[in-house]
């Protein structure tokens, strides 16, 4: 199988896919090493009509299947991480990522992919689990989400959820226009 030949398939694969694909798994699969897979990755992110995103639980390829997104800017202390997630899963949204404006480093960003509560667990036990701190941290409890959803009315509703536990916090005339969406 020569590199396009497996790159194609790598994109059918996770088209199909109904979960992330980690690259163990698809290295195993295609029969070559993890490190090939982190390469071809890159080759196929630098595609204009891909978007490869690669989360805690593997590679995904972008689908737009939801047609509206918001970005929230929130504040909360860490253990009401899993309140803040759980309540935008369960009025229908998905988290796409969470970003932090940094003064001096910009902006800082990890997709997520949570759409469930399952996603949600997962998430926070490997967070637990593992030597790293929430980015959340380095800027004070201060951080954004993209959050998708199908209908404006349920980004609305989510937002208005979040000011209802105190969790929302302004947007400042200082932040770049890709955080605020200016």
């Amino acid at each position: 199988m020569t590199g396009a030949e497996r790159r194609a398939k790598i994109i059918d694969l996770l088209r199909t896919a109904k979960a992330p694909r980690s690259g163990s798994e698809l290295a195993r699969e295609l029969g070559v090493s993890r490190q090939v897979i982190v390469q071809d990755m890159a080759l196929l992110r630098a595609r204009t009509d891909l978007e490869i995103l690669s989360t805690y639980r593997g590679y995904v390829l972008r689908s737009d299947t939801a047609q509206f997104r918001r970005v929230f800017k929130v504040r909360h202390n860490a253990s009401e991480t899993a309140r803040e997630l759980r309540e935008i899963v369960d009025l229908g949204g998905r988290i796409e990522d969470v970003f932090i404006y940094h003064k001096v480093y910009g902006i800082v960003r990890a997709a997520l992919r949570l759409s469930s509560r399952a996603d949600i667990d997962l998430f926070l036990e490997r967070l637990a689990t593992g030597s790293s701190e929430p980015l959340m941290r380095i800027t004070d409890d201060f951080h954004y989400h993209t959050v998708a959803a199908d209908h404006e009315e349920t980004l609305a509703r989510i937002e208005a959820r979040l000011g209802e536990l105190g969790f929302l916090a302004p947007l400042r005339d200082y932040e770049p226009q890709d955080v605020t969406g200016k």
